[in-house]
């Protein structure tokens, strides 16, 4: 392999910078004009994009393999765009209205560099390159980049650009990184510059000076100038690779990722990423590199990062699709389509996904005055007998919800939930790492197998579902942690299946503080009907044979378009107006009397929470008509989906002879 000649290289990138024209512009120079905006201090990056230097090489014979060049040396290209960009930079058109401190600061080091260069001669007090520059070089992928999961990095890929998806366990804050550290000398105010190409580096012992070489008695010593010197924001990532992409028997891989500059502060805890960067060696360093030996770490040093999905704050509707929307809003029945969309492949259900859509359009969240926060978000619980589909529903409200975390009941603990103690990597500080509650802040929070969860694990959900907080007092650190998570949760009764000669108490068996924070408890049961198991059979048979569901009445939305939908009508605030207080104060009368009248045979436990309850749900019907105010037909359909949440169980105790199944009567021995 012949060794690359990096002078022609760089006469490459200077070629490619004055030269590339996009077919949207072809009269200007995009990156001269991006180098133009660099200089009049209007732009901090220089986006080298792999697409345009595809499109550019193929005109271009000498440059067939300057692409794969660029991505298999990335780091040693970054440099040399950079000194390109320096020698091409256009002359700033934009006159300063004031002068920074790093003006100042650059114009005393240039006029001493001066005045060492014409009277002393010495070289050592020169500024480097990278000390002038107001901008960073990143690579952003091609469109033909390949995505590619964390397990296939391999060591074959070191010092390649790699592009791969993965979710944000953990992130760090964000600290000055030194990039050129300034020392001066207190014997004759000489001032050297070190670049700092690594983590971590040896400071200059000696002052080099002709000044203190010269002198007879010792040097003067040197002082680090942390005014002087350069710094740069940087963060540390921790992605963990899908949980679709781990192969069977093995447990998700990590990576750690470098952020740095204008990237920083752009990922967060439980966020789904595509991240573009460079795959680096790390050398152990200090007592850990005396027991590693020669092994070293990884690491990605980003060069682009995108969210693969947008948060419900920061979806923007385009006008094209805010016109079919409305169009979608128009038709008879929105409400019944909407709902029907989610899991289409699922047989009936049809009120429990109306409620599922209802827990994805949320309800208004209550500021007072006095601090007092009430929550907007609805909690669902589904319990029921086994084969309703419970978990299928909730992998699908997962894959809806822009942000979404999905756990069991058995393999969460409290910690896992919430937040558990870890040591920083970096600085070796304790730092809270955030579990899967506050990892769905904003977002919804499902949790299977809620039943199986040990009493001590559950308690942990009790503060997250009403004040919408995580409280930590551990290891030192006491704190407040918001976790505002719509809670989705899906259990069996305590006998495996709903035991109807038991009362519901003792089938649902969770404790009371617990089932009066969920907004509705949706009981399930398994009955059997020769009507509906033959339909349900031809379902299922249909969508194993073709993928797919059934012909329709209705032609199911599309995912985009439900999101758009849900994320447009999440921006209007209903409110209840007064004309309706004595209607649902009536409503809510009645549910308390019928649950006394009820006695053991109860259903649910009707308390304050249940008035909130009802207004949640209406308010949530509000915002799918996208109204601003709730109105009388809301409050019925919230009071419906109360009532239809208890009607399975209504109508095999209306059986006069109920059929017993094996597990029953062994139960009633």
């Amino acid at each position: 392999m012949a060794i690359p000649d990096y002078k022609a290289e760089k006469e490459k990138c200077i070629l490619f910078l004055k030269s590339y024209r996009s077919e949207e512009e072809p009269r200007n120079s995009k990156y001269m004009f991006m180098l133009q905006h660099i200089s009049n201090r209007r732009r901090q990056t220089l986006d080298i994009s792999l697409t345009d230097l595809e499109e550019f090489c193929v005109k271009e014979e000498k440059f067939r393999d300057f692409v794969s060049d660029v991505q298999s040396n990335a780091r040693r290209y970054i440099s040399l765009f950079a000194e390109a960009a320096d020698d091409v930079m256009p002359e700033s058109t934009f006159a300063a209205s004031e002068e920074d401190s790093f003006d100042v600061l650059m114009r005393q080091r240039e006029q001493a560099e001066a005045l060492n260069t014409h009277q002393q001669g010495d070289t050592a007090q020169l500024l480097p390159d990278i000390l002038r520059r107001r901008f960073r070089v990143y690579f952003k992928p091609g469109v033909k980049c390949e995505m590619r999961s964390i397990r296939t990095i391999r060591a074959a890929d070191v010092g390649h650009l790699v592009t791969f998806k993965g979710i944000c366990t953990r992130v760090g804050d964000v600290k000055p990184l030194i990039e050129v550290a300034c020392f001066a000398c207190d014997g004759c105010g000489f001032e050297i510059y070190q670049e700092v190409l690594g983590e971590t580096f040896n400071p200059i012992g000696k002052c080099p000076s002709g000044f203190c070489t010269n002198r007879v008695v010792p040097n003067g010593q040197l002082f680090l100038e942390t005014r002087a010197s350069k710094f740069i924001k940087y963060q540390e990532v921790r992605v963990q690779e899908l949980s679709e992409d781990v192969p069977i028997g093995h447990i998700p891989r990590s990576l750690t990722v470098q952020v740095k500059g204008d990237l920083t502060r752009s990922l967060g805890p439980g966020d789904i990423v595509n991240i573009t960067g460079i795959f680096l060696p790390k050398p152990f360093t200090g007592f850990k590199a005396m027991q590693a030996g020669l092994v070293a770490n990884t690491y990605i040093e980003a060069m682009a990062v995108t969210q693969c999905k947008t948060r419900y704050s920061d979806f923007s509707v385009s006008p094209d699709v805010l016109s079919k929307l409305q169009q979608l809003r128009h038709e008879p029945d929105i409400y019944g389509s909407l709902a029907q969309s989610i899991a289409p492949e699922i047989f009936g259900h049809t009120d429990i996904k109306k409620a599922l859509l209802l827990l994805l359009c949320g309800g208004v969240k209550r500021s007072l005055t006095d601090g007092i926060k009430i929550r907007g978000d609805i909690h669902i619980c589904l319990m029921g007998d086994p084969g309703v589909a419970k978990s299928q529903l909730l992998k699908h409200i997962v894959t809806v919800a822009p942000r979404g975390v999905y756990t069991t009941g058995r393999g969460s603990s409290g910690v896992g939930l919430t937040a558990s103690v870890q040591r920083d990597t970096v600085t070796g500080e304790m730092i809270l790492e955030g579990g899967a509650l506050v990892l769905a802040d904003n977002g919804i929070c499902c949790i299977d197998e809620f039943d199986k969860m040990d009493e001590s694990d559950r308690t942990a959900i009790h503060e997250v579902m009403e004040q919408q907080t995580v409280s930590i007092a551990k290891a030192g650190i006491t704190t407040t942690l918001n976790a505002r998570t719509a809670v989705l949760a899906a259990a069996n009764p305590a006998y495996g299946r709903y035991n109807v000669y038991a009362t519901p108490q003792e089938n649902i068996n969770l404790p009371a503080a617990l089932l009066s924070r969920f907004d509705l408890m949706w009981l399930i049961l398994d009955t059997a009907s020769s009507e509906a198991d033959i339909a349900l059979a031809h379902h299922v048979l249909h969508v194993h044979r073709e993928g797919k569901p059934p012909g329709l009445a209705y032609s199911p939305i599309i995912l985009e378009e439900l999101r758009a939908y849900i994320a447009h009508a999440r921006t209007f605030d209903p409110n209840v107006p007064i004309e309706l207080s004595n209607y649902i104060a009536s409503a809510y009368a009645e549910m308390r009397q019928v649950e006394i009248d009820a006695g053991e045979k109860a259903m649910g436990y009707t308390t304050a929470r249940t008035l909130l309850s009802i207004l949640r749900l209406s308010e949530a019907l509000a915002r799918l008509r996208w109204a601003d105010q709730v109105i009388e037909d809301d409050v019925n359909e919230a009071l419906r989906l109360m009532k239809m949440s208890k009607v399975s169980l209504e109508d095999t105790l209306h059986d006069a002879n109920p059929k017993l199944d094996p597990v029953t009567a062994v139960y009633m021995v």
